[in-house]
């Protein structure tokens, strides 16, 4: 079995092609000044990414997309190191600011139209345009999708695990070539590398900014618990599994503080701690531990990932998302096909832009993650990847074992997934700052606002 075919991750990707850029009329005025074509692109490598290395990649490729197609300029504009930090993404939306082709999750779709903020594509993706389109994930599809119409194309894509600190591992004793495969193990795994002190945690959770609601939509799942209802219409979560989410982790944090003290963390938070080899577990995709390195001063080989954990058992599912590009509203079709070209040059072809392999190592930039896993199992475009990967390796393919070849089940983020993820923020803040949380009140208080927010969509 291919991991691919273990980790069907949510990602929308192709191989497509490099049709010229035309100015013909297709219901829009495509007139550009002088008959050139600018599209504002935003969520470029940061500056500090790989001590600049990432970004000069990336400009290189902006420089050499441009010369290939001499009437298209790309600008870039950074919008932070998160891409998408949620708050500045709906303020961005909510007054038009966005860049031509602004970054968003896959659980982003909602809002976006919601706003009018994007352009419907679908015209523009043809055999031409994108000749791989058959060889992307169907499913993978279907979160820029609304409808029948396209919005927007994939680029990324994730199924959670364990990411494991080797050195505190070794030091507590324990072997980070076997990562905990149980959140009870993972428990008795956080005592022991929380009982090394220096202000260690042993493992650390989110509970702010919608990061919370997400991993502990992560953690139900692990525990095959759903969100929602299989309709979709009412919440799900106020379950036993619901439940056991909320307990181990007020355990961990009242019982032994295996989680460190400091809570209310979001994104940045915690992979700053990691970054000081201040965590010995959390959940996260494989490329956290790239975010480690180029943005917060770890090491790669002090990181290895594992399988997402289970109750008492091998985990029932994980939770898989990702990332593309939408179009904003009112762009040119010259401003749309020239986007269709940029994302196809930069994200979704082997061997150029993201999947330069050569150029990276070159560059003395890390390759051998395994991610982004975008295209369908078998395909050549797949085949292609793998290789040139493999070919151009440069990091220790052993600390990524256990999660590769584990087969588990990814699950899709619920539909009003930011909403639903700030309400259950709630919850797991209560229990990692509160002794007397009440697990039972909080999940039928977060149940109530789910329910409100989903019966106003109807």
């Amino acid at each position: 079995m291919s991991i691919y075919s273990r980790m069907v991750v949510l990602a929308l990707a192709g191989a497509l092609g490099t049709t010229a850029l035309t100015a013909c009329g297709d219901g829009k005025d495509d007139a550009e000044a002088g008959g050139a074509t600018t599209i504002v692109v935003d969520c470029p490598p940061q500056k500090t990414d790989n001590g600049g290395k990432s970004l000069q990649l990336w400009n290189d490729d902006v420089a050499a997309f441009q010369k290939a197609h001499p009437g298209v300029t790309i600008k870039t504009v950074s919008v932070g190191s998160q891409c998408n930090n949620p708050p500045d993404f709906t303020a961005r939306l909510q007054g038009g600011t966005q860049a031509d082709l602004f970054y968003g999750y896959m659980t982003d779709l909602d809002q976006v139209l919601d706003a009018d903020a994007a352009e419907d594509i679908t015209k523009y993706i043809t055999a031409d345009t994108v000749p791989g389109w058959d060889k992307l994930l169907p499913a993978i599809k279907d979160p820029f999708i609304d409808n029948g119409k396209v919005y927007g194309l994939g680029y990324a894509g994730y199924g959670l695990g364990l990411v494991i600190n080797k050195p505190l591992f070794k030091q507590a004793g324990l072997d980070p070539a076997k990562p905990p495969a149980t959140w009870q193990e993972v428990a008795a795994a956080a005592k022991k590398i929380s009982g090394l002190g220096n202000g260690v945690a042993g493992y650390q959770e989110y509970s702010a900014g919608n990061t919370g609601g997400w991993h502990f939509s992560a953690a139900l799942y692990s525990r095959g618990g759903s969100v929602l209802s299989a309709d979709g219409k009412k919440a799900a979560f106020n379950t036993p599994e619901g439940k056991a989410v909320l307990a181990n982790l007020k355990s961990m944090r009242f019982s032994d503080n295996s989680v460190g003290e400091k809570q209310l963390l979001q994104w940045a938070d915690l992979l700053t701690n990691a970054g000081a080899g201040k965590v010995g577990m959390y959940i996260g995709a494989p490329d956290t531990i790239k975010s480690i390195v180029t943005q917060f001063k770890g090491r790669y080989e002090d990181w290895s990932i594992g399988p997402m954990p289970g109750d008492n058992g091998p985990a029932k599912a994980t939770l898989g998302g990702g990332s593309g590009y939408f179009f904003k509203k009112g762009l040119s079709a010259a401003q749309i096909r020239a986007g269709l070209q940029w994302i196809t040059f930069e994200k979704l072809t082997p061997g150029q832009g993201d999947f330069n392999y050569a150029a990276q190592k070159g560059m003395g930039v890390p390759v051998g993650l395994p991610e982004p896993l975008i295209w369908k199992p078998g395909t050549d475009v797949q085949r292609q990847d793998d290789e040139l990967k493999k070919a151009n390796s440069n990091l220790d393919l052993s600390d990524y074992a256990p999660y590769a070849s584990t087969p588990i089940t990814v699950k899709a983020e619920p539909a009003r997934a930011q909403a639903i993820y700030a309400v259950l923020d709630a919850a797991m803040s209560a229990v990692l700052t509160q002794p007397d949380a009440n697990v039972d009140t909080l999940l039928s208080t977060a149940e109530q606002k789910v329910n409100t927010i989903l019966s106003q969509e109807s």
